[in-house]
């Protein structure tokens, strides 16, 4: 995954954020060998985490890339670099996620340091402490949000998983490495749905999961998620870009 995050042009330092438990020594093995540079932190206080790590390391703004997404296309990370870079004076958060139309699995997410801070300092959920930045994204009305679209016009965050929470989801993502890393180390989004159409049968092994996200264990909801039918597809033509306002439906988000 760290292959593939340092393939993007637009990353500059890129950190491997892990816990200060016993167990993930290992991982701070393995980057010492690897020369990757590695910050240990709060097992589950993942927004004291990273907000530390950016703090050691005095970012400007931070990227989140969560490493259950070892499939994550450099080519996305950077249209989302892109995006923000382009709109820093915009937007305080930028995401591919808020609504999602990738395939699951290609998550990043972009904040301004100081927006960082704030959701560090005033953040008191369990949940937006685990989860980084839903403190600042389910609340369009204080932060500048902003969101990134499938140039494709669709939308396969829900018929494709490509995230790894359970062993079906090794399987698949241990078949689609087996099959195209050897040939093309930095494979894209593309390579892998070619992949699939040719081989339908891989994206039977996780099926089960298909939409599954954590949203679903947060009492009472989040303001700015909404559910859409499975396999969903926009008629309308959808722009690279778009920020978020607040609908006239409660909890609504709208692109203007």
């Amino acid at each position: 995954m760290v292959e593939r995050v340092k393939a993007a042009q637009r990353t500059q330092e890129v950190i491997v954020a892990t816990t200060h438990l016993q167990e993930d020594d290992v991982i701070e093995r393995i980057c010492v060998k690897e020369g990757l540079t590695c910050f240990r932190g709060h097992p589950t206080d993942l927004l004291d985490r990273h907000y530390q790590a950016a703090l050691l390391h005095q970012a400007d703004a931070v990227a989140k890339i969560p490493s259950d997404c070892p499939l994550i296309d450099p080519k996305i990370i950077d249209r989302v670099f892109d995006f923000y870079i382009k709109n820093h004076e915009r937007f305080d958060y930028v995401s591919n996620l808020h609504p999602p139309t990738y395939p699951d699995g290609n998550d990043v997410e972009i904040m301004s340091f100081s927006s960082l801070q704030t959701a560090w300092r005033e953040a008191r959920k369990d949940y937006e402490r685990e989860h980084t930045t839903p403190f600042l994204w389910d609340q369009p009305h204080r932060f500048r949000i902003g969101n990134l679209l499938w140039e494709k016009g669709l939308d396969c965050s829900k018929t494709h998983r490509w995230t790894l929470d359970y062993e079906e989801d090794y399987l698949l993502i241990r078949t689609i490495f087996e099959e195209l890393y050897p040939r093309h180390p930095h494979f894209t989004i593309e390579e892998i749905l070619d992949l699939e159409a040719r081989r339908p049968e891989i994206t039977l092994l996780n099926k089960r999961y298909l939409g599954l996200n954590w949203y679903r264990h947060v009492p009472g909801g989040l303001r700015t998620i909404q559910s859409e039918p499975e396999g969903i597809k926009r008629s309308d033509p959808i722009h690279d870009a778009i920020p978020l306002r607040r609908g006239r439906e409660r909890g609504r988000i709208e692109g203007v």
